[in-house]
């Protein structure tokens, strides 16, 4: 390896180190707690070697917003070739759930750490206007856009469903499970936790059953043989 590349390689291990550090801080102590020094502190640098990389705190958070959801929507559309839209959008809420718990501090900082909004500063709104609303890049319209399919193969309740309040709904059941298991699974003393796969069926299999169907939901329905529905009495059965 010559010097460039060397010098290159480890510009790069000081970049990765920044964004881990600010990361980590950024979730332990939330956005307005976390300075420039304190991330230099944390890797053993100077402020100003900071600096020559980020111009700013705000530069920082959008670079590791940026990195961060670019990984999960690269993730999420591994599962995007499926072929039917329930199932599609099924194996995607696991691929979500897979994302959150192999980067626990990506998550946290991602979906479980406010930091304040600056409208008008130039680079959020570079950053908006290449990424909001654009199914590749952006994973709530990826989600929108699932359920739109999902719409279109007429497997919604009702002749106008809500599209946005169903993706919303959808989210906020896996970001349940995803957040109990952060915040609390390795503590078993006061809740017998089951596995955090059977939690992820049972969630997707309630959200599956009340908000996606051909017709209304009726016992008979629950009970069908049809593989989109399946009914999995044992896996409830497990989980007691």
């Amino acid at each position: 390896m010559g010097t460039k590349e060397r010098r290159e390689r480890e510009k790069d291990q000081i970049r990765t180190a920044i964004l881990d550090a600010a990361r980590e801080l950024f979730v332990a102590q939330g956005y307005d707690g976390v300075s420039m020094r304190a991330i230099a502190e944390k890797i053993e640098y100077s402020p100003t070697i900071i600096y020559n990389y980020f111009r700013d705190k705000e530069a920082l958070i959008s670079e590791l917003c940026q990195s961060d959801f670019g990984r999960l929507a690269d993730q999420l559309h591994a599962a995007s070739q499926i072929s039917h839209p329930v199932q599609r959008l099924r194996q995607c809420g696991r691929e979500y759930v897979r994302f959150a718990l192999s980067y626990p501090n990506h998550y946290r900082l991602m979906f479980m750490t406010p930091y304040p909004q600056r409208p008008g500063d130039p680079k959020r709104e570079q950053i908006k206007a290449e990424v909001k609303g654009n199914p590749e890049t952006d994973a709530y319209a990826f989600l929108v856009a699932l359920v739109k399919q999902v719409a279109e193969a007429g497997r919604l309740q009702g002749p106008n469903p809500n599209i946005q309040l169903i993706a919303q709904t959808l989210w906020a059941g896996l970001h349940g499970v995803i957040s109990l298991e952060i915040a609390m699974g390795s503590d078993e003393d006061w809740t017998d936790w089951q596995s955090i796969e059977a939690r992820t069926e049972a969630m997707l299999d309630a959200m599956t059953f009340g908000l996606f169907s051909s017709g209304p939901i009726t016992e008979a329905s629950l009970a069908s043989t049809d593989p989109l529905f399946p009914s999995r009495p044992t896996s409830f059965e497990e989980a007691h």
